[in-house]
């Protein structure tokens, strides 16, 4: 049997969401081999085409566009979920970019929401996301724009919420906010790129089914994650859009990915 490649993230929604496939639990022509990595390590390795599926920040999709296409399964689109500016103390968002700013990443969705909504962007640091929340509350950059579980933990650490840019572009737009998609090389047959999608459909499908099936493996990949942090990830992150984007979703998407910033 045929074997592909797929990248996804160590993040609870993921690993809940794609654990059926990787596990072979669902029906498919092919295997797959999952391969782990942060998101912007995986946004990266997008311009070589290292993997036949990969997940990808709807703010990658322009760089990449000839090399991958979008499925319409196994995104993360909703609203209520968008990236955070965090501080050590309350300020305008207009403020809180004078000083340095630590990103996620240049290919982020995160960061090209921070773009349009504050265009006077000043000096950034990219560091993973993981790395961020410390990076604020110790002084290292004057503000974080934090992705993932952070938003469920930066009050822990004395920080404070300057902006919530999800519900900025839900403002601004009426539309969710498309935060990533997972995507099939260009290259690949139609056959498999339809197979892929139904695939990963199930996959999602098997996981609001069978929601404790995946405890294991969402653990394991869940680094010093508590049970109720690893749950609230994955409720937000993972929804009905994550079976099917939607004509709103891809409105969504073309709306970003079009945008100047």
């Amino acid at each position: 049997m045929r074997q592909l490649t797929f990248g996804y993230s160590p993040c609870p929604n993921d690993t809940f969401a794609f654990h059926a496939l990787a596990h072979g639990l669902v029906e498919a022509p092919f295997r797959v081999r999952p391969v782990l990595l942060d998101i912007e390590e995986l946004n990266r390795r997008a311009y070589t085409r290292e993997f036949d599926l990969t997940k990808l920040s709807v703010g990658a999709f322009a760089g990449v566009g000839d090399r991958y296409r979008l499925l319409r399964s196994g995104a993360a689109l909703g609203k209520g979920v968008g990236p955070l500016v965090v501080t050590r103390a309350s300020m305008s968002l207009t403020d809180a970019v004078r000083g340095r700013v630590a990103i996620p990443g240049r290919d982020t969705t995160a960061f090209r929401l921070l773009r349009l909504a504050a265009p006077e962007l000043g000096e950034v640091v990219e560091m993973r996301y993981d790395r961020i929340l410390h990076a604020v509350s110790a002084g290292e950059v004057a503000a974080g724009l934090i992705i993932h579980e952070s938003r469920f933990t930066y009050a822990e650490q004395g920080l404070v919420r300057v902006i919530d840019l999800g519900e900025w572009w839900e403002r601004e737009t009426g539309l969710p906010v498309p935060l990533a998609g997972i995507c099939a090389r260009s290259d690949l047959d139609e056959a498999t790129r339809v197979s892929a999608e139904r695939a990963i459909r199930d996959s999602v499908q098997y996981a609001f089914n069978h929601p404790e099936a995946s405890r294991d493996y969402v653990r394991e990949h869940a680094q010093e994650l508590s049970a109720e942090v690893c749950a609230a990830h994955i409720a937000l992150y993972v929804n009905a859009l994550s079976l099917d984007v939607g004509d709103e979703g891809l409105r969504a998407i073309e709306r970003l990915v079009g945008s100047p910033g």
